[in-house]
């Protein structure tokens, strides 16, 4: 009896002191793998620090710096790289967007200045009723482009936000093309243009929508063709696609602004009087189509220069 109490003393005595030895390991070994965790964290984190850091460089003024993806490892890979085109995107979109502003300012300049100008002169001595009604005029022209030029800047604003949205009917592309024949005939006469048609197509689209993309893509053509020349219109139906061309002869435009040339008041002749168009047109008209779900393209060469838009057929 006295002997089991013994033993039993004897292991409770060694299960004390294998726990109390337990602890002091527990308590020493922690402190060095909470050292060697952090330490591993800190050197696994650092990849997204440099990120971090990297990003936080990004600024208004330098949208052009870029992450380097070869620095970080392959599992960041893809997400330094995702960033990149993120930014890429944001530096391609305030480059238009400062670019517009520049165009806006420099196109509403020259008209203000103008109907200043005139105002300050008209009114510096008396003058004769008709002198203030040739001034009124002048400035009732200025005044009418800018509200234009207004007017198209706001539906460039809204396709660029999704807010246009066509109101779909079956349009017979041929009825638009000869109403606008009858609308720019007078202008074609003047300047010794024959207008011509061929081909029939109907496509789904918002009627006076198509009909204005279509307007600036003939106004285009005359404004450029050369005298005596003919100006001709085809349609296409297709099986997936109705086909409009609008072509017409005169300079030859360089290919490198043919990518250029649906862009916002770019001009491919800087010389080119200013009263001619608020430099929308071509704009506006890529803006339509796509809203439409087409495409608008541009080619130019032997004198003969061709816009091309394909729309999506309609049923049946």
């Amino acid at each position: 009896m006295i002997g089991d109490k013994f033993i039993l003393a004897h292991h409770q005595d060694y299960l004390r002191s294998l726990l109390k030895t337990l602890w002091i390991f527990v308590a020493t070994a922690t402190l060095p793998i909470a050292l060697l965790g952090w330490a591993a964290v800190r050197s696994g984190l650092r990849p997204l620090r440099t990120m971090h850091d990297q990003t936080g460089r990004v600024t208004a003024q330098q949208l052009g710096h870029r992450l380097p993806v070869q620095a970080v490892p392959q599992e960041l890979a893809e997400l330094a790289q995702s960033l990149n085109d993120m930014l890429a995107r944001l530096e391609e979109a305030f480059q238009r967007l400062t670019a517009f502003s520049s165009d806006i300012a420099h196109e509403l300049r020259t008209p203000v200045s103008n109907l200043m100008t005139q105002t300050q002169v008209v009114l510096s001595q008396p003058r004769a009723a008709c002198d203030y009604r040739a001034v009124l005029e002048s400035n009732a022209e200025e005044l009418d482009r800018m509200a234009r030029m207004i007017a198209d800047m706001l539906l460039l604003a809204k396709a660029d936000n999704g807010l246009v949205l066509p109101n779909r009917e079956l349009v017979d592309l041929a009825d638009e093309v000869h109403a606008l024949f009858d609308f720019y005939d007078a202008l074609a006469e003047e300047q010794q243009l024959k207008l011509s048609l061929d081909g029939q197509a109907q496509v789904l689209a918002d009627r006076l929508m198509l009909r204005r993309a279509i307007g600036n893509l003939l106004s285009n053509a005359i404004r450029h063709a050369q005298r005596d020349s003919c100006i001709r219109v085809t349609l296409q139906d297709q099986a997936s696609e109705a086909m409009v061309t609008v072509e017409n002869v005169g300079d030859t435009i360089p290919a490198e602004y043919l990518e250029r040339i649906f862009d916002r008041f770019f001009r491919a002749d800087p010389a080119r009087q200013r009263g001619e168009g608020t430099g929308l047109g071509l704009a506006i008209a890529k803006s339509v189509v796509v809203a439409h779900g087409g495409t608008i393209k541009a080619t130019s060469s032997d004198a003969t220069t061709r816009f091309i838009v394909g729309l999506p057929r309609a049923p049946g």
